[in-house]
């Protein structure tokens, strides 16, 4: 929705920041989006786990994210993040513990993890 502007990924930056070379940061972002493309052309139902983020469930023709509650904790505050959900408590469904099943985040009970 919008006109929003897709950044290109920095590649360079990313291999720095993880001390990896640029050329094995493109084949795992290359094979993550091939495996992922293939999954979701075979309508299977996918969670993408994003360490110390989330997880994107793309389910049916539904994508949703569900952040850690630490990491949004780290981004607003602590104080400005419970303010956030009692003005809002339909953010609560989009936070998940570090410990639940991600199965469990899905309809179905059925996702392919890619961790």
């Amino acid at each position: 929705p919008g006109n929003k502007e897709l950044e290109p990924l920095k590649y360079a930056k990313v291999a720095t920041d993880a001390s990896v070379s640029r050329r094995k940061v493109e084949g795992c972002i290359l094979g993550i989006t091939s495996l992922l493309s293939q999954c979701l052309g075979k309508g299977e139902n996918v969670a993408l786990v994003l360490r110390n983020v989330g997880v994107l469930l793309i389910e049916g023709g539904r994508v949703q994210m569900k952040f850690y509650y630490d990491f949004l904790e780290t981004l607003s505050g602590k104080e400005n993040l419970a303010k956030a959900v009692f003005k809002v408590p339909q953010l609560l469904d989009m936070l998940v513990s570090r410990v639940a099943p991600v199965a469990s985040l899905s309809f179905s009970g059925r996702v392919i993890l890619f961790p």
